[in-house]
């Protein structure tokens, strides 16, 4: 599923899945995006495109969340917030805000790193959504963050800093450079992107709300301030909602362009491709006159296969693919390698089985922001009563569908859903024998991620139960998952649930 047309336009978004707050930049002939990845790891995804159009996933730059303690399990919209993404000094720099810690840089010489361990440049509750941005003309260093209201008590600011050009400290105690209490109907000031231009220092900035505001632009000849303030992208008369939070990035051949995301619910947060240019007063014009546009003339740069990030695993070696991601750090053991194809999930125990959203050892990867069907096969390689595995759809509520082992021995076909109220889960359809102890599971995930649960014990495909509505997490779109369980106070090892041929395809 990519964006690029049969003729010389794309399509947005241009990444149709939760790739929220991305952030982009050049490096000769290569662009790079990374994203928010809250609570999930590996973290910081790392984009690759040479015509902004097409991406692929060639890695992650954060292999563990710190402090590890407070990631044992899920905190699904905690974590990582709001990257910035850089290349300084012959090495690429992210800049995240933990809004629990603090904002942490970690830098590497390449891409594919090896990235350096994650380092707390200013500890604090509340601290988001930080850039840096090293100034060529001065050989200064500056940070630009925002603010979380619900751990800091402040929001709808930007606070400034000098910063020592290795990114280690800071140089003083910040200043307040815009306080937008003090601009009339602007609210919600977040996502700064700073940037040096034209003798001015820019911050692009979104405020308004992620599903209703707009993306501002603020200029101002020292950084410090004061600065002006413009309106440069909203939503006018188009069906992009809160256009919001993203990055400008230059072409070879000097255009200009603007990556942002738009909130779709379950879906999270998809990326969208927009023209820039300079505006004869000096400012920047976005889209279509400040009107996002949903298909437009790509990018002149040498034209690119389509691609997309990918989604669909055979689990060489049971290996999994870098689009896996799970709910919290990882424990060793939780998927085990093999000679053959296909994903052996540990049956792990835990008291919190009965709620798949409190479980560390999920695998998970993007809801599709398109109708798509997900297909995997699955066996249940266990013995233990109650041991279980499945396919599920997760977000504040969810629902999965997969094999269970019964006290008699016998192995289930089951189907259970949680709402988001719910602190256990319960039947969505009734048990049915699955006597081989395999199954072939599907979900069709219609428009608005309606999803129909379907599958095949050997006698045929077969619907089961209602239709789901997905929802996402507060700030994540919602998440496919695969799992393997067991009670929490058997004896010793509990066996695996078997995985092979994941599939999503457009519908």
């Amino acid at each position: 599923m990519t964006a690029q047309q049969t003729d010389r336009t794309y399509r947005n978004p241009i990444l149709d899945a939760d790739w929220s707050d991305p952030d982009v930049i050049r490096v000769g002939d290569d662009f790079y995006l990374t994203a928010s990845s809250f609570g999930r790891v590996p973290g910081l995804p790392l984009l690759h495109s040479r015509d902004l159009v097409n991406w692929t996933l060639v890695g992650h730059a954060l292999g563990r969340l710190e402090p590890a303690d407070a990631f044992a399990t899920p905190r699904h919209d905690c974590g990582v917030w709001a990257p910035s993404l850089r290349h300084h000094d012959d090495r690429f720099w992210i800049f995240w805000g933990d809004p629990d810690q603090g904002i942490y840089q970690i830098n590497a010489p390449e891409i594919r790193g090896p990235w350096t361990r994650p380092h707390l440049l200013k500890a604090g509750k509340g601290l988001i959504d930080p850039c840096p941005l090293w100034d060529d003309e001065t050989g200064e260093a500056y940070l630009v963050h925002a603010w979380a209201r619900s751990r800091s008590g402040i929001k709808n600011r930007l606070t400034g800093h000098r910063m020592h050009p290795d990114a280690t400290s800071l140089l003083d105690e910040g200043k307040v450079i815009v306080d937008a209490d003090r601009i009339p109907g602007w609210f919600t000031l977040e996502g700064p992107k700073l940037y040096r231009y034209d003798g001015w220092f820019w911050i692009l900035a979104p405020a308004g709300g992620v599903e209703t505001g707009w993306q501002g632009a603020f200029r101002s000849r020292g950084f410090f301030g004061p600065y002006e303030e413009k309106v440069v992208l909203e939503q006018k008369d188009t069906d992009v909602n809160g256009p919001h939070q993203g990055g400008w990035v230059r072409t070879p051949s000097g255009e200009d362009w603007f990556v942002h995301f738009q909130q779709r619910g379950a879906y999270g947060r998809v990326v969208h491709l927009q023209p820039m240019r300079w505006g004869a007063d000096g400012w920047p014009v976005l889209g279509d006159d400040g009107a996002p546009v949903a298909v437009h003339e790509r990018p002149d740069l040498p034209p690119q296969p389509p691609a997309a990030p990918a989604t669909d695993d055979d689990f060489p070696g049971g290996r999994y693919g870098r689009q896996w991601q799970w709910t919290a750090n990882p424990r060793d053991g939780w998927a085990t390698q093999h000679s053959g194809d296909g994903l052996r999930l540990t049956c792990v125990r835990s008291a919190d089985a009965h709620d798949l959203r409190r479980l560390p050892s999920i695998l998970t990867q993007r809801l599709p922001g398109r109708p798509a069907v997900v297909e995997v096969e699955l066996r249940l390689d266990s013995e233990e009563p109650g041991a279980r595995a499945g396919l599920a759809v997760l977000g504040d509520a969810y629902r999965w569908i997969g094999l269970q082992r019964a006290a008699d021995g016998t192995v289930h076909l089951v189907h259970r859903f949680a709402e988001g109220v719910a602190e256990r889960e319960r039947d969505a359809d009734h048990p049915r024998s699955a006597p081989d102890g395999r199954a072939f599971l599907r979900i069709e995930i219609g428009s608005g991620a309606r999803c129909r649960f379907f599958y095949d014990v050997g006698d045929g495909p077969r619907p089961s139960g209602q239709v789901f509505a997905a929802t996402p997490w507060r700030w994540v779109g919602a998440l496919l998952g695969l799992f393997a369980l067991a009670p929490e106070d058997g004896p010793g090892h509990a066996g695996a649930g078997m995985f092979t041929h994941f599939r999503i395809t457009a519908m």
